[in-house]
């Protein structure tokens, strides 16, 4: 059942893969590089390697299994040598730099996600908890117009921890002057975002677009859309 919304007035959401849509702009992120220095590399075929690869990096990562620096690295490397290609160390470092620097400036969003933001924020305080690099999240927030919206950015280099870790949802809950019983977690992460939030005291909610089989006491949606109906 989805949380009753006379109890919520701060909603919290995630930023990539919620309202910025990572997979299509880290395409055009990739496109990119690969046809100024590697014109040789298919971008569809890279990426259907790199999509699972980067997704298992960043589970390590959430967890300090790894470092940022050998997120950053392996997802790459690993991804070249599924698809047998020689590339140095250097070439993967420049290629990790400039994927980072052109990524913000690719800024889709989510089907309905302004105006879904722009009905909430007459309603709720607008939040977000993001494990992305500071840097590069506030860019994109920027870049893709939705900093008006939200009265706080949590990041996990400003809380000193990731998703899941409670910590970082004390932090945003201190920042955003929210206790848990009036707060509610949006994100597309079952691990992350939902169970950390779940197990610090909050409610949460699932964004499946990809509708992935869940346990049917997780609150879900498959739209951004629908949270109009809930709020």
């Amino acid at each position: 059942m989805i949380p009753v919304k006379n109890e919520i007035t701060h909603i919290f959401f995630d930023l990539d893969h919620t309202l910025w849509d990572f997979d299509k702009n880290s395409v055009l992120a990739f496109d990119k590089i690969f046809r100024k220095d590697l014109p040789k590399i298919d971008t569809d075929l890279f990426i259907e390697h790199y999509v699972p690869i980067n997704q298992a990096c960043w589970k390590l990562f959430q967890v300090d299994a790894i470092s940022h620096e050998e997120l950053r690295y392996r997802r790459l490397k690993e991804s070249f040598d599924a698809l047998s290609f020689n590339i140095s160390d250097d070439q993967i470092d420049k290629i990790s730099e400039d994927y980072i620097r052109f990524l913000p400036d690719f800024n889709h969003l989510f089907e309905d996600a302004i105006t879904v933001l722009e009905y909430l924020k007459e309603r709720y305080e607008l939040h977000i908890i993001t494990n992305g690099f500071a840097e590069v999240q506030f860019r994109k927030i920027a870049n893709s117009k939705l900093e008006p919206y939200f009265s706080t950015i949590t990041n996990s280099e400003m809380a000193g921890a990731k998703k899941p870790n409670p910590i970082i949802f004390e932090h945003a809950l201190d920042k955003a002057r929210a206790t848990k019983n009036e707060s509610i977690m949006i994100g597309d992460s079952m691990e992350a975002d939902v169970i950390g939030a779940i197990d610090f005291g909050m409610k949460a909610i699932f964004f499946n677009p990809n509708q992935i089989e869940v346990q049917d006491s997780i609150p879900q949606i498959t739209t951004l859309a629908e949270l109009k109906a809930i709020f």
